[in-house]
């Protein structure tokens, strides 16, 4: 059914056109095929996580796994900027399409690895490729398809469904590995998963593009977005998202080994809690920067995170380790779907591909920062408890950093507003 084309009006402060006539329900079937998509693609690629144990049988040194795994976030970083330009101008099922495409046909190239040489590294690579374009596209369809003054519910949901899959594929991956003893099973695993994904992307409709008049057509630009503003201003907030990362890396990379040296050797829990945390914060209040600005959800949730990695490095007990677990991950339920909105309420809707495409790219370098970076600080220290506290000092600096210079996109869309809403400062 195509809904009539409501008249512009002036965009609201949060980008989302004011006195909009066009109302779209947020679990429509397009939606739901969209988020079951990026389910399926997350699926196929963290059964991949377990994908060491397939090369240690050739034994390679640490240092090229972790070139052969690592390769695969690099590749993303770099073409998802590109790639989200390409599907502001074609479309993002297209886009996400040949996405799904690439990691399919990548596949089926790893049951001829014999080796942690050069086809594996160039397999991940070109797997990276899809995934950076593929999940880039899809958050960028979840978007379009979710009420303006939902955005960022939505893109809370569709983190959800990567949080789970993320948490469900090396169970799974582990499983089929012990029963059939052969990791060619879990390949297949990974063409069934991509080859889902990509059935759930043909089945979501076109829609119109910008500038056709349509439905699908861009609402204004939120009123000072890219071209009225200074490189510094870039600069800070780029800051957020690598900070964002950079602190994520710090909770799970290290988590482990910490919990380890001060004798807790059940460190799965943690990580549990952090999943539970994330999923019901992003599920159960996944809009309210939706309902009450950017600005005022990404400050306290970035001073959370912060001041949960100082909870960690003070932590004495097991309980106290693992309600750290669980902050954390409200801390970040809150703060992803925040923080991406405000990208894409800065540089303007039309440019929402390029936004989500810029922001996962400074979000996964912070990831890929942060592990040397910490592990560096915690030689240099002496010890993760210092290395956690650095952490929390750094992100509550550059929080505030961000809170005093970045500018605020604007009010809340009109009838949400909260009574003390305003276009300036941390508001």
């Amino acid at each position: 059914m195509v809904c009539p084309r409501a008249p512009r009006s002036r965009a609201s402060g949060d980008g989302s056109p004011e006195g909009s006539e066009v109302k779209r329900p947020l679990y429509g079937r397009d939606f739901v095929l969209a988020s079951l998509a990026y389910f399926f693609v997350f699926l196929s690629i963290a059964v991949f996580y377990l994908f060491p144990l397939h090369l240690n049988q050739f034994h390679p040194s640490q240092s090229r796994v972790g070139l052969i795994m690592g390769v695969h976030s690099v590749v993303a970083i770099l073409v998802r900027p590109l790639f989200g330009r390409v599907l502001d101008r074609r479309g993002g099922r297209k886009v996400a399409m040949a996405g799904m495409l690439v990691i399919l046909l990548s596949i089926p190239g790893f049951y001829l690895v014999e080796g942690a040489g050069w086809l594996a590294l160039a397999l991940r690579a070109l797997n990276g490729v899809g995934w950076g374009v593929g999940t880039t596209a899809l958050m960028a369809i979840c978007s379009e398809l979710s009420p303006p003054e939902k955005m960022a519910q939505s893109l809370g949901i569709i983190g959800a469904a990567g949080i789970v899959a993320g948490a469900a594929g090396p169970l799974l991956a582990e499983e089929v590995f012990r029963r059939f003893g052969d990791f060619r099973a879990v390949f297949a695993v990974g063409i069934v998963m991509a080859a889902a994904a990509l059935a759930c992307v043909y089945a979501i409709r076109e829609r119109p593009q910008a500038g056709d008049g349509g439905p699908g057509a861009a609402p204004p630009r939120a009123e000072g977005g890219f071209g009225r503003h200074a490189f510094w201003t870039l600069a800070v907030i780029a800051v957020m998202p690598v900070a964002h990362g950079a602190a994520r890396g710090a909770v799970l990379n290290f988590i482990a080994l910490f919990g380890d040296s001060i004798g807790f050797h059940r460190v799965a829990p943690f990580f549990l809690v952090f999943s539970v945390a994330a999923i019901l914060t992003r599920v159960g209040v996944g809009d309210i920067s939706d309902r009450y600005g950017r600005k005022r959800v990404i400050f306290p949730s970035a001073v959370m995170i912060g001041l949960n990695l100082f909870w960690i490095a003070g932590t004495g007990s097991y309980w106290s380790f693992l309600a750290t677990g669980f902050v954390a991950g409200l801390g970040q339920g809150l703060i992803f779907p925040a923080l991406s909105t405000y990208v894409i309420d800065f540089l303007g809707r039309e440019n929402k591909g390029l936004a989500l495409g810029l922001y996962l790219s400074l979000f996964d370098f912070g990831m890929g920062l942060g592990s040397p970076l910490w592990g560096w600080v915690s030689d240099v220290t002496g010890g993760y408890r210092t290395m956690y506290a650095i952490a929390g000092g750094l992100i509550i600096a550059l929080t505030l950093l961000f809170t005093w210079k970045a500018p605020a996109p604007g009010a809340p869309p009109a009838g949400r507003r909260h009574p003390v809403a305003g276009n300036s400062g941390l508001w």
